[in-house]
């Protein structure tokens, strides 16, 4: 996740880089003066990444120091280390230089951007979009990058599923990848001449400063519904994280859905620099609007009205009008970014752009019945999605659970808002964690059994565990007119469960079973993302 080439800077000159106001960078005690010219090629947090060469930033963790590994680091070829006074009081003995700084964590974005020259003041670094949102990031970015790619750009991504440079495919862990990472990868970027990039932009990367020191030419906002309330706290500190990326230091132009309250105040965060977008036609003042939405099979097709005056044809073969939403956001994105309007019209005329696989996000993978992966995974999420997959015939069967660890509280709400949306619920497991799986599932329980208790004639509630086997018998229950969704997860591959990683995909195990319930399911020749 960084370039074959780069040019060593020096400690000195590294430090003279960073913004006004950054915690001050000091020689440790011991330390020689001259320590200040030695010259370095990367940055890293983590011992076991560390490459000759490197900064070592060691930093404290929720269970050890990350100054104790920095013989790990010295052996790797570190060139120098920089910790806090906690890390001196526990690094090993080192012929390294050691520099200290009050707060090593403000500084790894800035470092990591001076020492890659991630995004030079000389304009070759690529076209960067950044989105942000509960909802729909993974998809909007890859509408960005499909239509870029329409468009004749070489383009990169940063996200959920993987991570793109140009057409190289690198497994992501995280949704946004630490800091060091995002500006390696920014840089190896440009190294291949790429010339735009989409990244998705968590609440968890902004908070834990992954993407310090990125600016981003655009950026886009969804929505916000609850979610990630073990992190944040409530719903306004969420919100309070999302808006950093809009800061005039992290973005120089933005784009904000304001179909509702959260998005309104977003706009007011970015100020002069936003423009807003209306999905949903609430916002009649909206700079860019969505109008004439009709449904084509699966998806739909619409217009998207902006300053520019000629209205964009524009369709989406996604299900789901929170699909309309992210192709109209993208191509809002794509616009503010300077994109010829001309040219993106024959470029949805020629490609249909918006009708991109995306890997787990309503994945379709078979069509009688209608059987859908989706990574909805909360109770907004999950409410739209259902919403999306019921047709007029046909009964709506739902296998999903919640995940371990993380916000109880969405937990009966999501059972309540599959009792009401769906015919047959199927409460199973998500990742548990290291909490009881059966816990996790009585809370889902509790919220579905009471909304379908409510007229007595709610939707069969049933438990079923693992999850393989939940998804068998949501097959064994359909018939070819029936939909079965299958939600939480979507693109992956493993549940853990205890510490330990099982392997399961819930698109392998849900073709599984249709072929052998004797349902005729499409072959698939593509590798899983």
């Amino acid at each position: 996740m960084r370039p074959e080439r780069v040019q060593p800077v020096s400690l000195a000159r590294a430090a003279a880089s960073l913004p006004e106001g950054s915690p001050a960078i000091t020689p440790a005690p011991g330390t020689a003066a001259g320590a200040w010219d030695v010259e370095v090629t990367g940055i890293s947090i983590n011992s076991a990444q560390v490459l000759p060469g490197d900064l070592y930033l060691a930093l404290p963790g929720a269970r050890h120091h990350g100054a104790g590994f920095a013989a790990s680091a010295e052996a790797a070829g570190a060139a120098a280390v920089l910790t806090d006074a906690a890390g001196l009081d526990q690094l090993p003995e080192t012929a390294l230089p050691v520099f200290l700084t009050a707060d090593v964590r403000r500084l790894v974005g800035p470092l990591s951007a001076a020492v890659f020259n991630s995004q030079p003041q000389d304009g070759s670094a690529p076209l960067l979009f950044g989105v942000t949102g509960t909802n729909g990031k993974t998809t909007t970015t890859y509408f960005i990058t499909s239509l870029l790619k329409v468009l004749g750009r070489t383009t990169g991504l940063i996200g959920t599923i993987e991570i793109l440079a140009g057409a190289e495919a690198i497994p992501s862990v995280l949704t946004t990848p630490e800091s060091p990472q995002v500006h390696g990868l920014l840089a190896l970027m440009r190294e291949r001449a790429l010339d735009a990039a989409a990244m998705e932009v968590s609440s968890h990367a902004i908070s834990y400063r992954r993407v310090d020191g990125v600016v981003f030419d655009v950026a886009g906002f969804t929505n916000l519904t609850q979610d990630h309330l073990d992190l944040h706290g409530s719903m306004e500190e969420y919100f309070a994280a999302k808006a950093e990326l809009f800061r005039a230091d992290r973005s120089r132009r933005a784009v904000v859905t304001v179909d509702e309250e959260w998005g309104r105040r977003m706009a007011e965060a970015a100020g002069t620099r936003g423009v807003t977008l209306s999905t949903s036609g609430a916002a009649s003042d909206a700079d860019w609007q969505v109008r004439s939405v009709q449904r084509e099979g699966l998806g739909h097709s619409f217009e998207l009205h902006g300053p520019q005056g000629t209205p964009l044809r524009v369709r989406t073969g996604l299900p789901g009008t929170f699909n309309v939403s992210n192709a109209a956001l993208a191509l809002a994105m794509v616009l503010e970014s300077g994109a010829d309007p001309a040219a993106v019209q024959d470029a949805l005329d020629r490609q249909d752009p918006f009708t991109v696989e995306v890997p787990g996000r309503m994945q379709l993978v078979c069509e009688a019945p209608a059987a859908i992966v989706d990574f909805a995974h909360n109770p907004d999420a999950l409410q739209r999605t259902l919403e999306s997959v019921r047709r007029p015939e046909g009964r709506v069967i739902v296998v999903f659970g919640a995940t371990g660890e993380r916000d109880q509280t969405k937990r009966p709400l999501m059972g309540e808002i599959a009792a009401r949306l769906a015919d047959v619920v199927i409460v199973t497991d998500d990742d548990p964690h290291d909490e009881d799986e059966a816990a996790i599932r009585a809370d889902v329980l509790r919220g579905a059994r009471s909304a379908a208790g409510q007229d007595g004639h709610g939707p069969l509630v049933l438990e079923e565990a693992p999850r393989a086997a939940a998804i068998y018998r949501a097959v064994e229950l359909a018939g070819p007119g029936d939909t079965i969704l299958v939600a939480g997860r979507g693109h992956e591959v493993w549940q853990e469960v205890k510490g330990v990683n099982h392997a399961l995909d819930d698109r392998v195990e849900l073709r599984t079973a249709l072929a052998k319930a004797g349902f005729t399911v499409p072959t698939y020749d593509g590798v899983e993302s």
